[in-house]
């Protein structure tokens, strides 16, 4: 069936519609639960479910099951085939309609590689007492000399979790100058410019967060709370070294990626397979 884009128009015109693509988006390449989708945005179950037929039938999100639930995923298909048209017959291909810096949709393979190091890194989850605070600090030890690596938290604790602390001390990190930050000093005027913004945590992927300054690409590397664990401390211990692996060998595929030749759209892909690493069932 030929999806009209005026449809498609027609679809995010609700303001509760466009967020919930906006929330897939920022999921992906994650598939996500109604259930949980309609906790983030607080919205009525057979209200979601509408908006969520809408969105597919007009070609913007699909999805697969997964044994008794259904999971939703951006259809970045349809979404790119959306901005194509509107670039072609509406737009007539004319560059100087997009904002200065905004690469034009029908030209990926034509933007800037990245070359200029050191790259800005940002990990953001929740409270910025673990998961984003272990990839910062396994990103500055293994290729501090590549990479600028910081860490926020959208509700960030007054403390790191000692648990925490005492997982990077047992790697031999340095933990004395780590401390936990709200993102929203990241998102002034004089805050750096981000290369990439990663998320490590669903619940600060589902939240809605200004757009970042100079168009860094971002991802979402979905790991399990260890901070939620429970029983001995030895249990507790484990889930914090599960985290601690899981963001590891993400940050090592990350580091190994050959920044100098990948146009956009090609590490914008690595990015989201790297995300599918050790990925949570």
């Amino acid at each position: 069936m030929e999806i009209d884009i005026t449809d498609q128009f027609g679809a995010l015109s609700h303001p509760q519609r466009l967020s919930v693509l906006q929330l897939l988006l920022r999921r992906y390449p994650d598939g996500v639960a109604a259930g949980e989708i309609a906790q983030a945005l607080q919205v009525k179950s057979a209200t979601l479910s509408a908006y969520l037929g809408q969105l597919e039938r007009v070609g913007l999100i699909t999805h697969t099951r997964h044994g008794t639930s259904l999971k939703y995923r951006a259809d970045l298909g349809g979404l790119r085939g959306m901005t194509e048209t509107l670039w072609q017959d509406c737009y007539r291909g004319r560059p100087d309609l997009f904002p200065p810096g905004f690469d034009a949709p029908l030209n990926p393979r034509e933007t800037r590689t990245m070359t200029a190091t050191p790259y800005n890194v940002l990990f953001i989850c929740t409270g910025n007492s673990a998961r984003s605070i272990f990839a910062e600090s396994i990103l500055r030890h293994e290729a501090g000399d590549k990479f600028t690596a910081y860490s926020a938290g959208t509700k960030p604790t007054s403390e790191l979790n000692p648990l925490a602390v005492k997982m990077l001390e047992t790697k031999g990190h340095d933990v004395s100058g780590l401390w936990s930050k709200n993102v929203g000093q990241y998102q002034i005027d004089d805050a750096p410019d981000f290369d990439f913004v990663f998320t490590v945590c669903d619940q600060a992927a589902n939240e809605e967060c200004p757009t970042w300054q100079g168009q860094p690409l971002t991802a979402h590397w979905s790991t399990p709370d260890p901070v939620k664990a429970i029983g001995e401390e030895a249990e507790r211990m484990l889930a914090f070294q599960q985290a601690y692996g899981m963001l590891r060998h993400r940050i090592m595929a990350f580091t190994a990626l050959p920044f100098d030749t990948l146009d956009r759209i090609s590490l914008q892909s690595a990015l989201d397979d790297i995300a599918q690493q050790d990925a949570p069932a």
